[in-house]
């Protein structure tokens, strides 16, 4: 007796169709699982068996063999349980109804109940691209699967209502498509307004956030580095539904999307820990899994303390920077995650803090603050498009009761800005200024006269590399958006320069 049906695989961002076939023949008892399983899909004929016989289900005798097509894929994770059970019961008869458009994946427990699987966003979306009429997953991944149209999408509890809806006794309810629950957003308790003083720190990521720029922050203890950062969502521009459902199926993929949320609407924050790993900031495992870069995608990538963080850690931004994705190759296979990403970093100039204070003597021995800063490489330096000295504020300003500029004012400028760049880029797929390409530079970034001969000056005076030339001049076009000016005048550029000049001050 032999039966087939319908299951998706999932390798990174990638998704494929699953053919899971079932035979049952005579002979000692045994249950097979072939087609390159994991620890996971092996262990599901134990939860399969448990299942079936908990719901009073006819469990087949004598050899059993599952194969999970293409065979030459690895399966990973508990997703098949449900359908070796149904290709099981098919294969037995158990009912006649034609599963030929019909996908199944979930996780069995022992008592038959469903449990919540990763990736169901990205699967449902390729079962409906492949013309499949109807899936059936879940009930803990509703909400997460709500937002896709043109695919009936049945969520169910637990084992026994999937069978009564099979076999026509009572039928499942269709999940109704559109019903979104946005993840909520920590960042809402944050404002720009709590900020006392630093104007000119507020106004480079106004910048920064209008053209995506990655950032760098540096200053003494205290003088708000992390609260100027983590503020910084609540004045990006609004996520697109393009943006939105690319990183919930990121998020999705990684298990982080909360069950009770079906859409990202609000740009992702990650600030890890400066003990992190190289592979835990970029992905990794047996088979990869997204990395803290990934999990930033279309957001703001924070790393506090960036000297603390391995050299390793550190140079393993450089290139995903530049490319918005990272490449990882393993032994199973090589994956690619996006990682278009605004990184913000923020810093001590020294052990101690206080090196190039104005008014606090540096207590770190003779030579240490140069090697302290030494850790940021080079490399990595140049590919911050912004630098910015966050001094310590005077008690005049910290005591000012008068409210500073709320962020609300500020993401008005921020989404203005876009929406000219937005225009900008129309049929490209660069989204904001940081991103264009050398030959998109060269059109859009002209600076007036004045401005070229100032750029030029400072050229050779700041020691700058090509790359920096670059990062100049879209920073410049940044400026002027914010301005609504169609022409880089010599002021957006003095700007611009200026958020260029704490390497030479510090990294001399």
């Amino acid at each position: 007796m032999f039966s087939k049906v319908y299951s998706i695989g999932l390798f990174g961002m990638n998704t494929y169709t699953v053919g899971v076939e079932a035979t049952l023949d005579s002979g000692m008892s045994r249950f097979d699982i072939v087609g390159l399983p994991d620890a996971a899909v092996s262990e599901s004929r134990e939860r399969v068996r448990a299942a079936t016989k908990n719901n009073g289900l006819p469990y087949p005798s004598g050899r059993i063999t599952i194969n999970l097509s293409p065979a030459d894929k690895r399966k990973e994770g508990p997703v098949y349980d449900l359908p070796i059970l149904i290709a099981l019961l098919s294969a037995e008869n158990y009912f006649k109804t034609d599963l030929s458009k019909t996908c199944f994946f979930g996780e069995l427990s022992l008592s038959g109940r469903l449990c919540r699987v990763n990736g169901a966003l990205p699967m449902v979306i390729h079962a409906r691209e492949q013309g499949f009429e109807q899936v059936f997953i879940p009930a803990a991944n509703s909400n997460e699967c709500s937002i896709v149209e043109g695919i009936n999408i049945y969520p169910i509890e637990d084992v026994s209502a999937l069978i009564e809806h099979l076999k026509g006794r009572k039928k499942a309810e269709r999940l109704t498509p559109g019903s979104v629950r946005e993840v909520s957003d920590c960042t809402s308790i944050f404002d720009y307004s709590d900020v006392k003083g630093q104007f000119q720190a507020k106004r480079a990521l106004e910048v920064a956030a209008a053209g995506g720029h990655n950032t760098l922050m540096i200053g003494p203890p205290g003088s708000g580095k992390s609260m100027l950062a983590k503020r910084i969502p609540t004045i990006l521009p609004d996520m697109t539904f393009e943006e939105s459902l690319e990183t919930t199926k990121l998020y999705s993929i990684a298990g982080e999307l909360s069950a009770s949320a079906s859409l990202i609407t609000s740009r992702p924050f990650r600030s890890p820990h400066h003990t992190i790993s190289a592979v835990g900031l970029s992905g990794g495992g047996k088979i990869p899994k997204p990395g803290e870069l990934s999990l930033a995608h279309h957001g703001v990538l924070f790393l506090d303390e960036l000297p603390e963080f391995s050299k390793q850690s550190m140079e393993a931004l450089r290139q995903p920077l530049e490319d918005g994705r990272i490449t990882i190759a393993r032994v199973s296979g090589t994956l690619t995650y996006p990682c278009d990403i605004m990184l913000v970093c923020a810093m001590n100039p020294c052990p101690c803090g206080y090196y190039g204070h104005p008014t606090r003597q540096c207590t770190c021995p003779k030579g240490i603050p140069a090697k302290y800063l030494s850790k940021v490489s080079g490399p990595l330096l140049d590919r911050f498009d912004i630098h910015i000295e966050v001094p310590q504020v005077d008690f005049k300003k910290l005591s000012d009761d008068k409210p500073a500029e709320p962020s609300s004012k500020i993401k008005e400028r921020v989404n203005a800005a876009r929406l000219i760049q937005r225009e900008r880029f129309k049929g490209s797929d660069t989204k904001c200024n940081s991103k264009m390409t050398p030959v998109q530079t060269r059109s859009f970034c002209k600076p007036d006269e004045k401005g070229r001969q100032l750029l030029e000056k400072c050229f050779d005076s700041l020691g700058l590399s090509a790359r920096a030339y670059d990062k100049i001049l879209r920073v410049a076009r940044t400026v002027a958006d914010l301005e609504g000016s169609e022409e880089i005048r010599f002021e957006h550029v003095a700007e611009a320069i200026q958020y260029r000049s704490l390497d030479r001050k510090y990294w001399k």
